[in-house]
């Protein structure tokens, strides 16, 4: 799964990676994004700019808010299938822009590693979105990250990463409408693209969000 991850650059970067505005404050640098926080979203209702809405998606037919804790990834081989996800794979898609992700390796005690492109650069998650409302009438925008098996670096950390979009690739992902094509992108970035170093143990509580997780072990 890819339960944490950092989007913490700066606007002006955001805008020419991505070919947005970001309105108001600008981006605000989060480096320990955790489920259920409203997070920086591009989506394909509103590809030119930043939407933030809340990690852990919560299908529109849902009786409660609590099973968006249960849906925070989908599984990209069966993205298709599974009623919590199919109908926002088909309609509702995003990217989820950032400057790296979380995995913690199994040892004696859980290790926890950084993992980046080379020469930090921005990346998108493939994600989807929805929308439900509460009792109220109240709209909460959600969304999932997706993930698919490991490239041979992240295979050494964890059974499973997210699937980083090649740039080339994302206006595919907002706009294409064809199930073939949509999954063929929905596979492991390649692993001599990126790298990966453990960093502290600051980063396992997501109250953690300041520059000095990111920093490597020494």
């Amino acid at each position: 799964m890819c339960g944490r991850f950092s989007f913490a650059a700066l606007a002006k970067d955001v805008e020419k990676r991505f070919g947005i505005i970001v309105h108001g404050l600008g981006n605000t640098a989060r480096f320990n994004c955790a489920p259920t926080q409203n997070l920086a979203v591009i989506t394909n209702q509103e590809p030119e700019k930043l939407n933030y809405f809340r990690w852990g998606l919560i299908p529109f037919w849902a009786k409660d808010i609590k099973i968006g804790n249960k849906l925070i990834n989908a599984k990209a081989e069966t993205i298709d299938q599974k009623p919590s996800f199919k109908n926002s794979f088909l309609r509702r898609r995003c990217l989820v822009p950032a400057d790296g992700f979380y995995e913690w390796k199994k040892a004696k005690e859980k290790i926890p590693y950084r993992i980046i492109l080379k020469n930090n650069e921005l990346f998108s998650i493939a994600g989807i979105w929805d929308k439900w409302k509460d009792q109220n009438g109240e709209e909460i925008n959600s969304f999932s990250i997706i993930t698919t098996n490991p490239n041979e670096l992240v295979n050494k950390i964890h059974n499973r990463m997210p699937v980083i979009l090649h740039q080339e690739d994302e206006k595919t992902w907002l706009e294409n409408k064809s199930v073939e094509e949509l999954k063929k992108l929905l596979k492991p970035f390649p692993a001599n693209k990126m790298e990966a170093f453990p960093i502290s143990k600051l980063i396992n509580s997501p109250l953690n969000d300041f520059a000095e997780v990111i920093e490597p072990l020494k």
